[in-house]
């Protein structure tokens, strides 16, 4: 490798996250060379010519415009240097599931997970904040370094500095968007292309939502506009025109074709089904045989057999297949034998075909706000914990009409109470399925007067995690009540204790000291990054002694594309190298955190290539990293 190219390798980009804007224009240059110059630098007036080449005015063309788009845009694909650390002190049976519970502020952590886990999600579920208070927005200015995330532990005075949004500032609106388009266009990235997203709203912002939703998903992927009542009483408040008892749900596939091809997921049976006549097939219900007054069918005579009274009209099949119905025991006569003539339809077979969800879901089926707070009530044994949780019965319909199944992931980035985590496992549990869960929540610190604080809560997060908690002893409690035996053995134990459980990350600085480095603005791009490279030989000697070393592994591997639930094994045949084999399941690579790598480590990689290497770059001398680099390739690594 020439020493030209190794002073031009950049080493801020190795303790980022991916950088999609730079995939992005390499991509563009792949496919239109002609739009570059010779140094590589996109031509933007040729770029023009091709995206405008009939100079059309701005005003003339319809789009979606706010103030602040063009920045949220950006911000959404700028990487970040921040990363994630384990907490095993608040994990939950984490040897038995692949479930994540992550704190911290959620565009961050989107940017964090957007390698590892692009096109891996089925279903998207977010309950994001409805633009009525004034204080909301996250701030997306934040940088890992900025005061008033990082001090205080657990987070400063008030969590994460969130923007005040008056109703009567001219960028009301513009604040909520913003932060939703740069979240969504990262959430767009991590859906399956047979994914979906649901996204809970109310009336203030819903119009505004569909437009944003257009754009980031394409109009073509609207799936549909849910109405789901939230409450179950009536209300009666003198001072509006119309009482509000229902929220919206705006649904977007990624693709509604792969999501067809894939299946349409269907939601629980409705209707009565009962066996008054016994009928060996079980339970059925009836509909009518006599098409509707705007509908066609075929024409001709049915005689009812209990009765002789002949029904002329139009049916909804052929007299044959009536005949066939009739002799099949599949039609009835109500009204004690004197009524039209029905068709049964039995459970099974309605189970097996799936009911479809429509836009109207009625808080009998999906649960109501009520019912929700009590369900809160019951978990934690105390009132007013959480304001205003979602009904875990609407998010199991979601994930139903989504057809997550088994392996699939569902993710809600706005995890509030942690519903989501609690319905995904309650659906395995019913239907034996394994689902995985990922729910992110912002440690957004708790006022005192509230009533989750006294009872020990001090950030929404902790109630998030707590939930989850609870649930999983509520379930294992149920389980060993009914069928105690299935926990005699310690083997039969661990199977019932399968996705039963999540680990918690929580956000944090990059273990590199080089990401707190501030490029001078006087200085060139070349002369910055020598720069750099001298504070890293400066700073980074405080690495050897200081660093937790299972952060630093989960750092690195997440931003070389791991997932979370990667496992470590040591390599026993290196004697002078600690060096482990990691593996997510899709990807492997072995790592070495070694403060020096021996000769003989070196000698052994000029000749086993084929498998890659993470290493730590102050491991290396000049002549080490360049014959790793000159053996191995792309399959070498140094941080």
């Amino acid at each position: 490798m020439s020493k030209e190219k190794e002073t031009k390798e950049n080493p801020m980009e190795k303790v980022q996250s991916h950088d999609w804007n730079k995939e992005r224009l390499e991509q563009l240059k792949q496919l239109m060379p002609d739009l570059f110059t010779n140094d590589g630098t996109l031509n933007i007036n040729e770029l023009k010519k091709v995206v405008d080449p009939k100079s059309v005015n701005e005003t003339e063309r319809y789009e979606f415009r706010w103030f602040g788009k063009s920045n949220a845009k950006r911000e959404a694909f700028t990487p970040t240097d921040a990363t994630l650390v384990y907490d095993e002190a608040r994990s939950v049976n984490p040897t038995e599931s692949e479930n994540l519970i992550i704190e911290g502020e959620n565009l961050a952590v989107l940017k964090l997970l957007s390698n590892s886990y692009r096109e891996q999600v089925k279903c998207i579920y977010i309950d994001p904040p409805y633009n009525k208070d004034k204080d909301f927005v996250y701030s997306d200015t934040w940088k890992q370094d900025r005061k008033e995330y990082w001090e205080d532990a657990e987070m400063v005075e008030n969590g994460l500095k969130i923007d005040t949004n008056i109703e009567s500032s001219g960028r009301y609106h513009s604040n909520w968007l913003n932060m939703m388009y740069s979240r969504l266009l990262i959430a767009r990235s991590l859906l399956k292309p047979e994914g979906v997203i649901f996204i809970s709203i109310s009336d203030e912002e819903i119009h505004h939502l569909r437009k944003l939703c257009d754009e980031v998903f394409g109009e073509e992927n609207f799936e549909g506009h849910i109405h789901w009542r939230r409450r179950h009483n009536q209300p009666n408040d003198k001072s509006k025109m119309i009482g509000i008892v229902a929220e919206h749900i705006l649904s977007y596939s990624k693709n509604k074709e792969e999501y067809k091809k894939a299946g349409v997921g269907k939601v629980d049976l409705t209707g009565d089904f009962s066996n008054p006549d016994n009928d060996p097939r079980g339970d059925w219900a009836s509909k009518p045989w006599k098409v509707g007054s705007d509908q066609s069918g075929s024409k001709y005579v049915i005689v009812n057999p209990n009765n002789g009274v002949e029904y002329d009209g139009e049916w909804m099949g052929e007299k044959t297949t009536y005949e066939n119905l009739l002799e099949d025991n599949r039609i009835v006569f109500p009204k004690n034998g004197d009524g039209f003539p029905r068709k049964k339809y039995f459970r099974f077979e309605r189970e097996e075909e799936g009911q479809c969800a429509t836009n109207w879901w009625s808080h009998k089926q999906f649960g109501h706000n009520q019912g929700a707070n009590d369900e809160m009530t019951s978990l934690f044994g105390e009132k007013n914990i959480f304001s205003n949780p979602k009904p875990k019965e609407l998010i199991r319909g979601l994930i139903q009409i989504s057809n997550a199944k088994s392996g699939d992931i569902v993710l809600d980035f706005f995890g509030g109470s942690g519903v989501t985590g609690q319905a995904t496992m309650e659906m395995n549990e019913e239907d034996k399925q394994d689902r995985k869960f990922i729910v992110v929540q912002l440690p957004e610190k708790i006022a005192e007067a509230e009533e989750a604080y006294k009872a020990g809560y001090k950030k929404i997060s902790d109630i998030t995690i707590e939930r989850n908690k609870r649930v999983i002893e509520k379930i294992i409690k149920e389980k060993k009540e009914a069928q105690p035996d299935l926990f005699s053995k310690k083997e039969n134990e661990q199977e019932q204790l399968k996705g039963l459980g999540f680990k918690v990350f929580k956000l944090k600085k990059s273990n590199f000291p080089r990401v707190e480095y501030a490029p001078d603005p006087e200085k060139s791009e070349e002369e910055n990054i020598e720069l750099l490279k001298k504070y890293i030989r400066d700073k980074e000697a405080q690495l050897v002694t200081a660093f937790n070393r299972d952060e630093l592994i989960t750092e690195i591997l997440i931003k070389n594309g791991f997932k979370l639930n990667y496992t470590l094994a040591k390599q026993e045949n290196f004697k002078k190298n600690e060096i482990l084999l990691a593996t997510d399941g899709d990807k492997e690579t072995l790592i070495c955190l070694d403060v020096t790598i021996a000769d003989e480590t070196v000698e052994y990689f000029k000749t086993h290539t084929d498998q890659k290497l993470i290493v730590l770059e102050r491991a290396l001398d000049t002549t080490k990293k360049w014959n790793l680099k000159h053996a191995m390739g792309d399959k070498f690594n140094a941080f």
